[in-house]
């Protein structure tokens, strides 16, 4: 009887979901070590809108698109992104870094200016993005819940769009989208941890985030999920700084002046 191996096509679409619970996983379990939380247990079940029921149907919802959406872009991609790559055989690894650095760049991209335009417009704001913003204080497994709409615009056709532009294959697509679930949730984790090879990495990170989801930092730091680029040249970038807080564990405060605003959506 021959075995099933399942195609390189379906793993890019399963592998990133699975990831996404078991490394989310892992940051929940995390989450017990007070001295590193941003915020305390108790802020993070009074001062979130939203339940963890509903964040995890939520966020199923999401990946349930996610995977259709990856589904039927590999099949319109067809034979252009191969296992081989678009110029077949092989892939070299500088090819291999390109097209992780043209996805990255891209999602950035596709996804700075359309978090910021949903800010900014009130009504998509108040009807949409506002459900990502329910949770006041982040946690790993929080990071896709969006209004199903944000979710299939930001998430999913931005990753599709970054695929295609790359011109990676799927089996390429694998990792690159694993490594941007597991970006998305180290951001939103709520948890600094020393030497975090991440946070080494990438400006963009846990605390930077955290200030966004702050109602002082709202205006600010729209950068997902990679670089702070767009936001340095587009003036939204408010740096932060590491303090200690008040009955132990860590808070990321503005390291700058801020304009205060009567309302969130600016």
């Amino acid at each position: 009887m021959e075995r099933f191996l399942p195609s390189d096509e379906i793993l890019a679409a399963v592998v990133p979901v699975v990831v996404y619970w078991a490394y989310s996983g892992v940051y929940v379990m995390l989450g017990s070590v007070d001295r590193y939380r941003l915020h305390s247990r108790k802020d993070e079940d009074v001062k979130n809108l939203v339940s963890k029921r509903d964040v995890v149907i939520g966020v199923l919802l999401q990946q349930l698109v996610q995977v259709a959406v990856a589904v039927l872009t590999f099949k319109m991609s067809g034979d252009v992104h191969s296992a081989g790559g678009a110029n077949g055989g092989s892939t070299s690894w500088l090819v291999l870094a390109r097209q992780f650095v043209v996805g990255m760049f891209v999602l950035d991209t596709w996804q700075y200016f359309w978090h910021r335009f949903i800010h900014r417009n009130r009504f998509l704001y108040r009807h949409i993005h506002s459900w990502h913003h329910r949770l006041v204080v982040p946690y790993s497994f929080g990071s896709q819940y969006n209004h199903p709409l944000e979710g299939l615009l930001l998430d999913t056709c931005g990753g599709a769009l970054a695929f295609v532009v790359s011109g990676m294959s799927p089996r390429t697509s694998i990792f690159f989208y694993s490594f941007t679930v597991m970006k998305g949730i180290d951001d939103h984790c709520g948890l600094w941890f020393p030497g975090n090879i991440l946070h080494l990495c990438f400006w963009n990170n846990t605390a930077y985030h955290d200030v966004h989801h702050q109602f002082y930092g709202n205006r600010y730091n729209f950068s997902q999920p990679f670089f702070i680029t767009w936001d340095k040249i587009c003036g939204t970038h408010m740096p932060y700084k590491l303090e200690k807080r008040p009955g132990g564990g860590l808070q990321a405060r503005p390291a700058m002046p801020y304009k205060r605003s009567k309302s969130a959506v600016q």
